[in-house]
Order: structure tokens, then sequence, then C-alpha cells
């Protein structure tokens, strides 16, 4: 910290002990000693407090980091998924499609075109859990029925 060698030690000793006498000296330095250690843990806690300030924002940059590169591989996901969706949410006819008029090119006109791709997807998806529900019947199931 300080570039002080032992000869300087020794002529501020010497200083000392003329200026303040052999009574007072050792009590001088007692008080110098604590002075000096406090004034070293103050700057220790302070460099501490610092690097777990500087350890807390790398980590923060880091989480948002993350939170980006997973917000935007979410976000890519649900492209791909309404890109996969969009196919099956136009071919097959939704409630309603029979009773709304159709454009001259025969396409639903915009009242029954859902207003954005997210509602596709989940009318996509309901419909996939509806097929899901619904009970299934093999032919045999049916002629099993008609003999009934």
């Amino acid at each position: 910290m300080f570039d002080i060698g032992f000869l300087e030690l020794l002529i501020l000793g010497i200083v000392g002990l003329l200026v303040l006498g052999p009574e007072r000296l050792p009590k001088a330095a007692r008080t110098a000693g604590l002075w000096i250690g406090k004034i070293k843990r103050t700057v220790s806690s302070m460099q501490r407090e610092i690097n777990s300030q500087l350890e807390a924002e790398e980590l923060r940059q880091k989480l948002k980091e993350q939170q980006s590169k997973l917000d935007e591989s979410l976000n890519k996901a649900k492209r791909d998924v309404e890109s996969i969706a969009q196919p099956y949410s136009t071919s097959t006819p939704r409630k309603g499609d029979d009773d709304k008029p159709a454009t001259p090119e025969g396409k639903p006109d915009a009242e029954t075109t859902p207003p954005s791709a997210s509602a596709r997807l989940d009318e996509a998806l309901a419909e996939v859990r509806q097929s899901d529900d619904a009970p299934s019947s093999t032919p045999d199931d049916d002629k099993d029925a008609a003999s009934r």
C-alpha cells in the first residue's frame, strides 16, 4: 500500500519518541494501530460489497440473456406450431362457416376468419381435443349395433 521501508519507520519512531515522550508513545502507537485496523476493515468491507454488487449485476445480465433466448425460442416454436396448424384450421370447416356468405373467390369473408394466428391455433387445438373426446367407432361396432 504505502512504500515505507525500515529506515523510514525507524525515523518515524525516533521522532514520535522525541515528540510524545516514552510515556505516551505506546498509547499513541496502540491508538494508531486501532485506527489503521478500522480503516482496513472498512476498505475490505467496501471491496466485498462492490464485488457482491458486480456479481449480482453479472447474474442479472446472464439471467436477462437467458430470458431473451428463452423468449426467442418460445416465439420461434409458437410460429412453427402456428405454421403447422394453419393448413389444418383453414382446410377444415369451422362451426358457423356454412351460415356465412362466401366471398367471390369462394373463401369465407373477414368475419369468419380468425383475427390472429393465435386464434387459429386455439381453434385447431380445440378441434383436436374434440376429436380426441369423441368416441371412436369401428365398422365392426356399427355392424353389432345394427344387428341388435
